[in-house]
């Protein structure tokens, strides 16, 4: 069963007779009130609640304060009244009066007298049997003490407190009267109003309540600036509009393919979605620290700027943008987005080979098809002799059957035979060695030497920049793995930039749209991967002879060595 509300649960109480009308009225209006405070905006709820906090530590402050002093002024008037009754009580005109038949004439002169001159509100003096010889209002005289004096009679103890008596409520002192001989024979009550007390303390209550209203409104002022600060702070949002932007920054921020990383001024990583580590891995706290290659870091600093820059990553291909993060004009940080184009580069690469493959192709039909033009000539004219000898030099001298005797793996022979293709439309020729041999079946997947050797002949063809020359190419697959050879005769490396060329980003190439400078540092990868390397050194520099045209012309010298892939 659902819950009454309020209004009606009220009814019900007061048909029952629970609650009396003026209660349930009140019990209605302070839960009105808590719910319209617990439905305000977060500002108001803030104010609210400083300013109740406030209230009560400046009220119990001064009410604490109040009551310690109510307590000393009591203390004091209590002891001041004791003072003036033992006072009193010790003067020798009392004791003398006390043998007299009327001691009241004596006694209530002098009471009234010491009564004016201390300012006491009563001067009280009764015998041992508590008869009254003295008494502000005379008609009391020859009475019994309306206040009870028999402790003091019988302990001969002063004592102090508060009574009321027919003057009203006092602070008091009572002391007994004792004679020359040290016998108790009366004793002497002095008292001071508690009006009087209460007087006094109205008029030390000025500075603190001007003390308490000051703290208030500097509390309320310090409240207001609180809340307005809160207010700035969460851009004025409610607590349940900031929850929903929370759950939807987390639905999106996961939900997204692409890596996100948000990084502070300061570098360090403040945000990353689950792309981002899928790709990147344990990221660690800040930039400095991350196992990051040293240009993918030069990319998250900003010392690599630009769009859509293309770094490694493991055996990833990744493409990051860097945005700056401003919030009311002020920077905050960095954006940081990463996509995968592993895949997308690996296939661009393969329809390059495939195009260069196709182009290679249609070049040697158009080149047999000429051939075959020329014998059918020859025939037609009768020289068969001839015809016979063309066609019997052209079946034993094509490239592609030379290539085809030495590399017998048919994936890396087409990509051989494409790039030779290619070396020629750019107005170079491209050389097998002699010692070439890569029998059918030595690589497993071709994939990776595939990748090495595309990736040589490639940079190799760019080194000459249709300059013309010559590229010597040698592929040798043993136990080992494949052994690559690559050198041209283009304008060669500098010892300087023997290490460079291999870092991700470098290139010599001019800038033209698709991602630059990744070949070399793909090879180095592939080959590191497999626990090979790949080395470069200028042709006219020392080291071992590349032979042939490329070592007569000068330009670079690639080598690189694939070890076998380790079969299950």
């Amino acid at each position: 069963m659902p819950p009454a509300r309020p209004v009606e649960a009220l009814d019900g109480c007061r048909r029952s007779g629970r609650i009396g009308r003026d209660l349930a009225v009140t019990w209605l209006c302070f839960h009105v009130g808590v719910r319209r405070v617990t439905d305000a905006p977060l500002g108001t709820q803030l104010f609210v609640l400083q300013t109740v906090i406030v209230l009560l530590a400046v009220g119990g402050t001064a009410g604490v304060w109040a009551g310690h002093t109510r307590e000393q002024l009591d203390a004091l008037h209590q002891q001041r009244a004791l003072a003036i009754a033992q006072s009193v009580a010790a003067l020798p005109q009392v004791r003398d009066a006390f043998r007299l038949e009327n001691p009241e004439s004596v006694l209530q002169p002098l009471a009234l007298s010491v009564q004016h001159e201390t300012g006491a509100d009563y001067v009280a003096i009764a015998n041992a049997q508590q008869k009254r010889y003295a008494h502000p209002n005379a008609a009391l005289i020859g009475k019994r003490l309306s206040t009870d004096g028999t402790a003091v009679l019988r302990t001969g103890r002063s004592w102090v407190g508060t009574e009321t008596g027919t003057i009203g409520t006092t602070v008091r002192g009572k002391t007994p009267i004792r004679d020359e001989y040290g016998n108790i024979i009366g004793l002497v009550s002095v008292g001071v109003l508690q009006t009087t007390v209460t007087g006094q303390l109205g008029g030390a209550l000025p500075p603190l309540i001007w003390t308490a209203l000051a703290v208030l409104l500097a509390g309320l002022a310090l409240a207001a600036l609180i809340t307005a600060r809160v207010r700035r702070q969460t851009f004025g949002l409610e607590p349940r509009e900031i929850a929903a932007l929370l759950e939807q920054r987390e639905g999106v921020l996961h939900g997204v393919k692409e890596g996100v990383l948000a990084l502070d001024l300061a570098g360090r990583v403040t945000l990353v979605n689950d792309a981002a580590r899928d790709l990147l891995g344990d990221l660690g706290t800040d930039v400095s620290s991350m196992p990051v290659s040293e240009r993918m870091r030069d990319v998250l600093t900003g010392d690599d700027p630009g769009e859509d820059r293309v770094v490694l990553h493991g055996d990833r291909v990744l493409v990051l943008n860097r945005t700056p993060v401003s919030v009311r004009g002020r920077h905050r940080g960095w954006v940081v987005t990463l996509r995968d184009r592993t895949e997308l580069v690996r296939l661009a690469r393969e329809l390059d080979d495939t195009s260069s493959a196709t182009e290679a192709l249609r070049a040697q039909a158009h080149e047999f098809a000429n051939r075959m033009h020329t014998v059918v000539g020859l025939l037609e004219l009768g020289e068969h002799e001839a015809a016979i000898g063309f066609i019997t030099r052209t079946a034993g001298g094509t490239y592609a059957t030379g290539l085809r005797e030495r590399v017998q793996d048919p994936t890396l022979a087409a990509l051989l035979l494409a790039k030779s293709a290619e070396a020629a439309e750019r107005g170079a020729r491209l050389v097998l060695s002699e010692d070439s041999a890569v029998p059918e079946g030595a690589l497993g997947d071709p994939q990776d030497a595939v990748l090495v050797v595309g990736n040589l002949v490639a940079n190799a063809i760019d080194a000459l920049d249709g300059a013309g020359g010559t590229i010597e190419v040698s592929v040798v697959a043993d136990a080992r793995g494949l052994h690559v050879r690559v050198g041209d005769s283009g304008p060669g490396i500098t010892p300087e930039l023997v290490e460079e060329v291999f870092r991700e980003g470098f290139t010599t190439k001019a800038a033209h749209s698709g991602p630059r400078g990744l070949g070399l540092a793909l090879t180095r990868q592939a080959c590191l991967r497999r626990g090979g390397w790949v080395r470069v050194r200028d042709a006219g520099g020392t080291g071992r002879d590349t032979g042939g045209a490329a070592r007569e012309a000068g330009g670079a010298v690639f080598t690189a060595l694939l070890p076998a892939e380790v079969r299950a």
